[in-house]
């Protein structure tokens, strides 16, 4: 059963009384890999319609490309972003196959893996969401395009002496750095132009990072560099129903709890050009009273990141 919300007590007489809540999480781009969902298609009715309804929204047979194609193949923004996407909801509403929902208390989502949160808790159809993904990744593909760029991982380096030294690439040779993905405590994600991420890489490992590596990534996400997106997402995002949610959602640009639909529209739109505040997200959904996580979709990533943040957490997956 998901969203299981159960009580306990301990001390002398059961005293004190503390709800602990179950908190679903989604994986965002970086999670594909060759044959993704194929188990899901060949072994579950359900999943299988799924697979067909988005051939068809998509307007291509993206279920050939997680099933056969090569990891080059997947690694298209406009094909990855899709795919994760739909293989998190499948994951996600096998739990439930009828429904795919119940007494959920908080949803989360990786950056892409936002919209599959909305989905779960009801703020989107898996059609709107779907297609909001599409134009979503096709968009930021272009902006790739337009401004050769890239990111790099950042392992050991307090998240003040990223930012710093990102300033001051930005400030001193005009190229663009900015932090782009918090992910746990010791691990930050920076994105930027070529030359500026190289220039900070080296000032990273000089400040006493363990490692500053450039990473596989087609663009600067997450980044001012994303701004050429925006516009184009921003007016698919007004021509589509939001719903209320049955849930909060922790948006990965405010990292709290957010339950206004228009609210919500804004921080995704926002989320193009904004950091992914992952660590925060996380925090905050502990203080709220989340003690158990469940990673839906590909991978196992987002797992090993809430247990960085706090090791007394209780994680799973479906996947």
């Amino acid at each position: 059963m998901i969203g299981i919300q159960s009580n306990f007590f301990y001390g002398a007489g059961g005293v004190k009384h503390l709800s602990m809540k179950h908190a679903f999480i989604f994986p965002g781009q970086g999670s594909q890999f060759p044959g993704m969902g194929k188990d899901y298609y060949e072994n579950s009715a359900f999943a299988k319609r799924f697979f067909e309804q988005a051939n068809e929204i998509l307007g291509f047979r993206i279920s050939e490309v997680m099933f056969n194609g090569t990891e080059e193949d997947l690694k298209r923004t406009d094909v990855t972003q899709p795919a994760v996407f739909l293989h998190s909801v499948i994951a996600y509403k096998s739990i439930d196959p009828s429904t795919g929902s119940g007494s959920l208390d908080m949803v989360a989502g990786h950056s892409l893996g936002e919209f599959t949160a909305l989905v779960a808790n009801g703020t989107l159809s898996f059609e709107n969401a779907l297609e909001l993904v599409f134009i979503r990744a096709r968009a930021m593909q272009k902006a790739c395009e337009i401004n050769p760029s890239t990111m790099a991982a950042v392992l050991n380096l307090a998240d003040e002496k990223v930012e710093a030294i990102c300033a001051e690439v930005w400030k001193e040779t005009g190229e663009v750095v900015v932090a782009a993905n918090y992910n746990c405590p010791g691990q930050l994600v920076i994105s930027g132009t070529k030359k500026g991420i190289d220039i900070a890489c080296e000032r990273m490992k000089a400040a006493g990072a363990k490692r500053a590596l450039v990473l596989p990534v087609g663009g600067a996400f997450h980044s001012p560099l994303m701004a050429p997106a925006k516009e184009e997402f921003q007016t698919a995002i007004e021509a589509t129903k939001f719903h209320s949610p049955t849930c909060a959602v922790y948006q990965n640009v405010v990292a709290k709890a957010v339950m206004d639909k228009e609210e919500i529209k804004q921080n995704l739109i926002d989320q193009l050009t904004s950091p992914v505040r992952w660590t925060q997200t996380v925090k905050a959904m502990i203080a709220d009273g989340a003690s158990r996580f469940t990673e839906a979709g590909p991978g196992k990533v987002l797992q090993g990141l809430v247990l960085k943040i706090d090791k007394t957490m209780e994680v799973s997956e479906v996947n």
